[in-house]
């Protein structure tokens, strides 16, 4: 894999620790490897916590102050931005890679109107002028839904919808048609209806632009028809990758079995439609004292004296199914 044009973006080893001052350190994400190829669509598939939005914010090299990354690469086009200054970032984000964050009430600036948010990304990337962004942006407000661009380009984000607020967002992030597209819980805040139609709407944009698409998200059901293949993380490393038939049709380790057995029982009995979430027991580790062992072991129900000894490497019981689980070698 030499990072060109196989693979368009390569994260390999990345390790993580947030560090803050009053508090013992927590490693969020633990020696995480992971490859988009252009116009692909990724999954990472965890539960909260698990360091999935670590991993979108390390990306971007947006991490908080008290984050540091410890070890790894992070590879764009062969580039290493881990050994970039914050001005040559700038020029990446936004540009080549996009980021759709979690909870766009808070993304989006309260006092710019949804027009000037949208054109505020083309200033910065491109050499257009006042009139050719303002028109620019009424092409993307109606590229991702809107039938009447100019009220919206007009409207404050406290005048629109969720839904609506979420459109924007995506507007923001494919504004210079970036290569790859991060969508971090793109439609956690929504009902069904409109979580289908987002991504129905990232699916025509992947269409549309070769857009690849590295999307988030704790719902299995989520990535079901939409993403080529599916990283599953648990406790901060990744434990499973496969396609996306493989995952749902032959999930390999004990936690993705899980989480599409739950996931899958919700949709028939229709527990997702009366607003419980997919759960399994027992509590993922404290982030503060990681065992030595498979992180998985405490709540596994095929667990193996050698779980709670050392953490199982990479084995490929299928090709191209890298999986960390005892069950299938020593």
């Amino acid at each position: 894999m030499d990072g060109s044009e196989e693979h368009f973006a390569q994260v390999r080893e990345l390790t993580v620790t947030y560090s803050p001052e009053d508090a013992d350190p927590i490693r969020a994400l633990d020696g995480v490897s992971i490859e988009v190829r252009p116009g692909e669509v990724v999954g990472i598939l965890g539960e909260s916590g698990c360091g999935k939005s670590t991993l979108a914010s390390a990306l971007l090299r947006l991490l908080a102050p008290h984050a540091r990354c410890e070890g790894g690469t992070i590879l764009v086009r062969g580039r290493d931005l881990l050994n970039l200054s914050e001005r040559e970032l700038r020029t990446i984000r936004g540009r080549e890679v996009s980021l759709i964050p979690q909870d766009t009430a808070l993304s989006l600036n309260p006092v710019m109107t949804a027009g000037s948010q949208v054109g505020e990304v083309l200033r910065v990337h491109l050499p257009l002028n006042a009139q050719q962004r303002r028109e620019r942006v009424k092409e993307l407000l109606r590229e991702v839904g809107f039938d009447h661009p100019e009220e919206i380009y007009s409207a404050y984000p406290h005048q629109l919808s969720g839904g609506q607020r979420q459109r924007i967002a995506i507007a923001q992030a494919v504004a210079c048609r970036p290569a790859l597209l991060i969508a971090d819980e793109p439609t956690s805040k929504l009902d069904a209806t409109l979580q289908a139609e987002i991504i129905a709407l990232l699916s025509q944009i992947r269409r549309q632009h070769g857009t690849a698409i590295l999307v988030i998200s704790h719902d299995p059901a989520l990535f079901a028809g939409f993403a080529d293949r599916i990283a599953v993380m648990y406790a901060g490393r990744i434990v499973e990758i496969g396609t996306s038939a493989e995952i749902f049709g032959r999930p390999l380790h004990p936690y993705t079995q899980a989480l599409v057995r739950i996931a899958t029982s919700s949709v028939v009995t229709g527990a997702r439609v009366r607003g419980r979430l997919p759960v399994i027991e027992g509590e993922s580790p404290d982030p503060t004292c990681i065992p030595v062992g498979c992180r998985f072991e405490p709540r596994c129900s095929e667990r193996m004296d050698v779980c709670s000894r050392r953490y199982p490497r990479e084995f490929l019981p299928e090709p191209s199914r890298p999986v960390n689980c005892f069950k299938y070698g020593e």
